[in-house]
């Protein structure tokens, strides 16, 4: 086992995640967010995952009370322990806020140490700390993360084969199928989906069909298990956002163009399940 301790910096719904799957799989996990609130929610529903998994006959009691004890929950970057081997980071899709971390991270951390972002789009090569660059990563694990089987591992401009070779070893433990993908705005997963979404946003926009109808079209046509303004909405509408900006920012090009209705709805509130409405209302 190449790492031994291991941290997740962000207790929203995919850091949690993370953190669970790495507890479950033997790893001591340090789990940390600023806000107590959020990282009390965030064991309560580790805690109801793993009930789920235990109805599945997935794990039993035993194993679910001993993952629970290697999850060490923290509310400052500094009561990361410097032997931490791996930290990933898990929080707003914002470059200035993940940049702050990694500059503290690397004050806090062993050379050695491996910091791998969970970033669905930002670059990873501008993401890593200079000083760390050849131990800097994206680990773009997929939601809901303990259930999702796929890792995309995105190397940086700088990252070393070494750093590669251990996170993909490190998904496979977690009983993941690591991808390795180059730096590219968006990467694979949301390169192609994300825009997928926009397109339909647009459909939706301009009259072409009702949500049901676009959503319906996608699952019984294509196969999908979730339409694309279904999947938006589970996915959140300021994430699709976010994304669709990196894209057009990052390539210049107008196919990636957010559609005028996403940004209006972003800035209503709207924003899919977690707020109660976005193409479809939620209780």
């Amino acid at each position: 086992m190449p790492f031994k301790i291991t941290a997740v910096v962000g207790a929203g719904t995919m850091g949690s995640g993370i953190a669970h799957v790495l507890s479950l799989n033997g790893y001591k996990v340090q789990l940390c967010d600023i806000d107590k609130a959020i990282l009390e929610k965030a064991l309560d529903i580790i805690s109801k995952n793993m009930d789920r998994q235990i109805k599945k006959n997935i794990i039993d009691e035993n194993g679910k009370n001993e993952a629970l004890k290697r999850i060490e929950i923290i509310d400052t970057l500094d009561k990361i322990s410097p032997d931490t081997d791996i930290v990933v980071e898990a929080v707003v899709e914002k470059y200035e806020v993940k940049t702050n971390i990694y500059n503290q991270l690397t004050k806090i951390l062993k050379q050695e140490a491996i910091i791998a972002s969970n970033t669905s789009s930002i670059s990873i090569t501008a993401l890593a700390p200079k000083e760390r660059a050849a131990n800097f990563i994206g680990m773009h694990f997929m939601n809901p993360v303990p259930v999702m089987k796929l890792v995309e591992v995105v190397r940086g401009y700088e990252t070393s084969d070494e750093t590669t070779g251990k996170v993909i070893d490190l998904a496979k433990k977690l009983g993941k199928i690591p991808v390795e993908v180059n730096d590219y705005p968006g990467f694979i997963s949301n390169r192609v989906l994300i825009p997928m979404i926009n397109e339909a946003i647009f459909a939706f926009y301009e009259g072409v069909a009702a949500a049901e109808s676009i959503d319906s079209i996608m699952k019984l046509g294509m196969n999908h298990p979730m339409g694309p303004l279904e999947l938006a909405d589970f996915i959140g509408l300021d994430v699709c956002l976010s994304i669709m900006e990196v894209l057009y920012e990052g390539y210049n090009d107008s196919k990636y163009r957010p559609c005028p209705l996403l940004k209006k709805m972003v800035s209503a509130g709207k924003l899919g399940r977690k707020s109660g409405e976005g193409f479809y209302k939620y209780k």
